[in-house]
C-alpha cells in the first residue's frame, strides 16, 4: 500500500465521519441510545491510524533507503511519505475530536 491512503482517505474518511455521524444522530436521540455514534467513529479512527502507519513504515523504508548524497529526485519518497504521514494523523485528530465530542454531549442535547 502507498502513501495515497493517508494522503487521500485519511481527510475524506474524516468528513465521512462527521456526514454519519450527525446523520445518526436523531436516531441515537430517539432510541437513548449512543452506540452507534461510537462504532462509526471508532471504526474510522482505526482506519485512519492504519493509513498513518502504513505512511510511517513508508516513510522509514524511504529513509533508510537514502543515500547521503542523493539528489531532490531521491529525497522526493521520503519527503512525500512524511507528508501522508501528518496528513493522516491530523485526519485522525480530527476524528478523535469528534468523537470526544459525542462522548461528553447527550446526541439530544440542543
Amino acid at each position: 500500500m502507498g502513501n495515497w491512503p493517508a494522503l487521500l482517505l485519511a481527510p475524506s474518511l474524516a468528513l465521512v465521519n462527521l456526514s454519519i455521524t450527525y446523520a445518526l444522530v436523531p436516531p441515537s436521540c430517539a432510541h437513548q441510545d449512543s452506540t452507534a455514534l461510537h462504532l462509526v467513529s471508532a471504526a474510522i479512527l482505526l482506519l485512519c491510524i492504519l493509513f498513518s502507519w502504513q505512511a510511517w513504515r513508508n516513510w522509514r523504508a524511504a529513509r533508510i533507503d537514502l543515500p547521503s548524497d542523493s539528489d531532490r529526485r531521491a529525497q522526493r519518497a521520503p519527503f512525500v511519505a512524511m507528508v501522508a504521514l501528518m496528513v493522516g494523523a491530523l485526519s485522525s485528530l480530527a476524528v478523535l475530536a469528534k468523537w470526544f465530542a459525542s462522548w461528553i454531549l447527550s446526541p439530544c442535547a440542543s
